[in-house]
């Protein structure tokens, strides 16, 4: 996550020679920021650069001297992870200079990188094969640029994370999502019968 805070210098919108304008300075650092992966980052690597909020000004006819950009990084590994935060600081310095204002960078460095571990993820598809379908265990897909606080836990044990299939129709973080409950029983068992056959008895 990083939140970058633009200090400018408000005026009246009769006067805009005499403002530091925090709304051009927030979508100047935006279209900016949105070069980084194209221009920095190996085409065979991956990275995910999102600005997701913007809040400056409160009044028609003033210019605000304020503005607070929010985002995410997202990168399946810690070196392009850091290239992409220098990037961005780099960028920040350049056009406080420019536009003769002060940008306060914060970065937070958050989840890690979540690799599922080849012994682990054996098990985990041999058990979903004794539950469900074995035509509906799917192994191999596309790295995914979500983030799970699980990758903290793997990088002390190894371990696998695994989803289990629902109604994709209306997606997560959507008001509109709905938990489809036959779905628990294959989850719970899943768990139960991963225990059982990593700790059995006796």
């Amino acid at each position: 996550f990083f939140d970058l805070r633009i200090t400018g210098y408000g005026a009246h919108g009769a006067m805009p020679e005499r403002s530091k304008d925090a709304v051009i300075i927030a979508t100047t650092l935006a279209q900016a920021i949105q070069t980084i992966v194209s221009r920095n980052v190996e085409p065979l690597q991956a990275a995910v650069v999102s600005i997701t909020q913007i809040h400056a000004g409160s009044a028609y006819n003033v210019i605000p001297g304020d503005a607070h950009l929010c985002g995410t990084i997202r990168t399946f590994s810690k070196e392009v992870r850091t290239l992409v935060s220098e990037r961005i600081r780099t960028i920040c310095a350049g056009i406080a200079s420019a536009y003769q204002c002060v940008i306060d960078v914060d970065i937070r460095d958050t989840f890690n990188v979540l690799v599922n571990q080849v012994e682990q993820s054996k098990v985990v598809e041999e058990v979903a094969r004794t539950i469900v379908d074995p035509a509906k265990v799917i192994t191999r897909t596309q790295p995914k640029m979500g983030s799970e606080d699980f990758a903290d836990m793997l990088e002390t044990i190894p371990g696998a994370y695994f989803w289990v299939g629902h109604d994709g129709s209306v997606p997560v973080h959507n008001p509109g999502f709905v938990l489809d409950d036959k779905i628990l029983p294959i989850g719970a068992s899943m768990f139960a019968r991963i225990v059982e056959t990593r700790m059995p008895v006796g």
